[in-house]
């Protein structure tokens, strides 16, 4: 049963979704010309990128949930890895950090939220401090009570402290306040038959992923649905993406065009509009291997597209004009733990100032 909620405990998260004023096309930045935070990024290995990677092609360092190796990290566009978590002691005793498949910056770039899907978790890391500050969810033991979830997905970390978040088995997607163990807010009916019908039935949600109206795009692996949700519960619309046989975290490049995956073997990216009209999709070169499970795409400001190639041990950026890789970390089919090595990597997001939220937050305006 959905559980209810007063609406004006919601006016200050759909607030700042919403669009007032005109938009931005810079993040707020500090005094200094620097984004707003406190998280510094120093190289902690040498180079590695595959052959031809063009280290230009990324506008700054990318987050990398590393998810068969238990971390975190963040890699320059040169290769460099700058950024890791957990390192030996940050962990406090007793506490564990597994299987992170998806992780995102919050608005202001001073905390990252991971879902560790199979762990049954999401994790609140305060990035400067490399310490876990909030986690939801019993690790290892799946639910659908109380500080319970069932493969957790793409939770996001918006203002004032609330989370967004997917709980795909659950068949649900959930409104959590930082600091409390139970629902906020419950989007759907709690149950282990996923279908779509909604509002009340979702088809196991894998994703919600902000728009630049103040909405959210959420994907349902279950028919293959994307859906433009209000975090009020409302929603607006339904369609397919075109050709799909596994959907994964679709989300806006701009209004009326999205980018999605198919966590297939072998995979496809592609852009589409909202009646589900192909507009691109991904070919590999002769020669060059297919896409094995891809898992998510974010637009790049130049127009290329980043992607995990999570079965491929692999994270890329293929330029959408000549379908070629123009920039790669990890060694393609081979899994590793050594620098220039991933494992089943599932998630990412650029760093500030292009993550995802303050991408969207430079859209749409703040209040």
């Amino acid at each position: 049963m959905a559980v209810g909620v007063a609406v004006g405990a919601l006016v200050g998260v759909v607030g700042w979704w919403a669009a007032q004023g005109p938009s931005r096309t810079k993040p707020a930045r500090n005094g200094a010309g620097t984004p707003a935070t406190s998280l510094v990024l120093q190289p902690l290995t040498k180079p590695h990128l595959a052959p031809g990677s063009d280290p230009s092609v990324l506008p700054g360092p990318v987050l990398i949930a590393d998810r068969a190796n238990n971390r975190l990290l963040i890699v320059n566009p040169k290769g460099e890895v700058v950024w890791q978590f957990p390192r030996p002691g940050d962990l406090r005793p007793g506490k564990s950090f597994r299987a992170p498949d998806d992780a995102f910056f919050s608005p202001d770039g001073s905390r990252i939220i991971a879902t560790q899907e199979d762990d049954f978790a999401l994790s609140v890391i305060d990035a400067a401090r490399r310490q876990i500050i909030y986690r939801y969810g019993t690790p290892g033991v799946p639910g659908s009570g109380p500080n319970q979830l069932w493969n957790p997905d793409d939770a996001m970390l918006l203002p004032g402290g609330w989370i967004l978040t997917a709980d795909i088995k659950n068949c649900r997607l959930l409104l959590i306040k930082r600091g409390q163990h139970r629902p906020y807010r419950i989007y759907g009916t709690t149950t282990q038959s996923c279908e779509h019908a909604l509002p009340s039935r979702w088809g196991s949600p894998n994703g919600a992923f902000p728009m630049s109206n103040g909405h959210f795009l959420v994907t349902e692996i279950n028919g293959d649905w994307v859906d433009e949700l209000t975090l009020a519960g409302n929603v607006v619309a339904s369609w397919h993406p075109p050709g799909f046989t596994y959907p994964s975290d679709s989300n806006e490049v701009k209004p009326g065009l999205y980018l999605s995956v198919d966590y297939t073997s072998p995979g496809s990216v592609e852009t589409f509009d909202r009646r589900g009209r192909l507009v691109w999709r991904y070919q590999p070169l002769p020669g060059a291997p297919q896409l094995d499970h891809p898992s998510l795409a974010e637009p790049l400001p130049n127009g290329d597209v980043l992607l995990t190639d999570d079965g491929n041990d692999r994270v890329i950026v293929i330029d959408p004009r000549t379908n070629k890789v123009v920039w790669q970390y990890g060694h393609t089919g081979i899994s590793g733990s050594a620098p220039g090595y991933l494992d089943d990597p599932d998630g990412l997001d650029l760093a500030p100032p292009y993550s995802l939220l303050i991408r969207q937050r430079a859209t749409i305006g703040r209040p």
